[in-house]
């Protein structure tokens, strides 16, 4: 299995590079799996886009510090504060028609052992008016302990094309203030219901505050034992290797 660390010198480069990591799975029928922390950004989903309020929400990310993108797979809207971890498993698939509840069962199972082996007391499901709303998603109580309701730490997206499928998703870390900030008003413009207070964290949650230790614990849960090779990606923006 390919092990992908690292991202691309932008968030254009970097999504082109897990573009073609999943044509490579497609062609060489070698699995992948890719963990880490995207650039600072505010992906929109192919919904988002067709909203009326969709130029205005833009607007809104880019006010606070957001570079807007879109994004081939996924639903609603997601803010990367650069310490976000996104993550990536890529399999060969013989027929793309089937398997896709299968898969998105076992991204679910394999999340919560990671986010558990990191004393995160992860569980399936999200909190009402969630950002990005989905079946597929993780969530965890605060470490508080005073009865807070849940926060959503993680959501997880699917591509198959001929040969391969995506299974992907993304790690609410720490920085969940600054998300609820970006998101309420990207939310709103977009007319999409969302609750500020729906947003977890791994940090919040009794786990770490460290996105590498995150993508690490990921990685080691979707690669599952299995032999692996390591490949570095480079970003050139900071001159070295990541």
């Amino acid at each position: 299995m390919r092990v992908i660390r690292g991202r691309a010198a932008t968030p254009d480069t970097d999504r082109a590079a897990t573009r073609k990591l999943l044509d490579a799975v497609a062609d060489s029928g070698t699995p992948a799996v890719r963990a880490w922390t995207p650039h600072r950004q505010l992906a929109f989903g192919r919904r988002d886009a067709n909203e009326t309020g969709y130029e205005a929400a833009r607007a809104a990310a880019r006010e606070r510090g957001f570079p807007p993108v879109e994004r081939s797979v996924g639903g609603r809207a997601v803010a990367y504060t650069g310490t976000t971890v996104a993550f990536a498993s890529l399999e060969p698939v013989e027929d793309s028609r089937s398997g896709l509840t299968d898969r998105y069962e076992a991204a679910v199972d394999t999340v919560v052992a990671a986010l558990s082996s990191l004393g995160v007391d992860a569980e399936r499901g999200e909190p009402p008016d969630s950002f990005c709303p989905g079946d597929y998603s993780v969530q965890a109580p605060c470490s508080t302990g005073n009865g807070e309701r849940a926060g959503k730490l993680a959501g997880i997206a699917q591509r198959v094309t001929a040969g391969a499928a995506m299974v992907s998703g993304v790690v609410t870390v720490a920085d969940r203030e600054e998300i609820a900030e970006v998101l309420d008003p990207v939310y709103d413009a977009l007319g999409v219901p969302f609750d500020p207070k729906s947003v977890g964290s791994v940090a919040a949650a009794g786990g770490p505050n460290d996105p590498d230790r995150v993508a690490r614990a990921l990685e080691d849960a979707i690669v599952d034992g299995r032999p692996t090779t390591v490949e570095r990606l480079v970003d050139t923006d900071a001159g070295r290797e990541t």
